[in-house]
């Protein structure tokens, strides 16, 4: 008896494929260079295949992202932000993690390259931000809010600022590649900040 071809699962490894060939190829020759052809050919599809699931390029660019936040998340057995009542060994967790990330091959490449395409392409940057960026910075968000709620922080903390002053040493030090990104630096980037906003009556 001849078994039925799963067509679900067909569809599922022609859609992993090609967010892989995405990242591959954005990794490799950057955004402007990118195209539906080259990725259907790396995918082993045809470009109608693509644009069955995909209006353009950034819309698999975009899916690739978050596919790959997902496997950032799997591989580093991701369980959700930590409270363990110490802000600073929380957010120092998380940072550590970040670098990790940031240096390892299977993700530099592929998340740079997103990070230009969406500084150039203002369509795919606000996708982006809503759908990838806004959510973690969220996280950050909801764990000072319990911070301040227990008085860890300065009651007129502004969040949002703070998350910044968090990542945006982080992002720019890589981005720029100033200098190494290490867990000491980010260890010392967490005392600094939370030096600032932490709630003097409490200490």
């Amino acid at each position: 008896m001849t078994k039925t071809p799963d067509a679900a699962r067909r569809s599922d490894r022609s859609r992993r494929a090609i967010l892989d060939a995405a990242l591959a190829l954005v990794g490799e020759v950057g955004y402007n260079k990118l195209t539906i052809e080259a990725i259907a050919a790396r995918a082993g599809v045809g470009k109608q295949t693509i644009y069955r699931w995909w209006p353009s390029k950034a819309a698999v660019l975009l899916e690739a992202s978050l596919a790959l936040a997902g496997d950032a998340e799997t591989d580093a057995e991701w369980t959700g932000f930590p409270d363990t009542g110490d802000l600073a060994a929380d957010l120092k967790h998380v940072l550590r993690a970040t670098v990790d990330e940031f240096n390892d091959e299977k993700y530099e490449a592929p998340t740079r390259a997103l990070t230009a395409a969406g500084a150039t392409d203002p369509e795919l940057g606000a996708r982006f931000t809503e759908q990838l960026l806004e959510p973690q910075l969220a996280l950050y968000e909801a764990r000072l809010r319990t911070a301040r709620e227990a008085g860890q922080l300065a009651p007129d903390t502004d969040l949002r600022l703070t998350v910044e002053m968090l990542l945006g040493p982080l992002t720019y030090r890589w981005l720029l590649r100033t200098a190494p990104l290490t867990h000491a630096f980010t260890d010392a980037l967490v005392d600094r900040v939370l030096g600032g906003v932490a709630n003097v009556t409490a200490r």
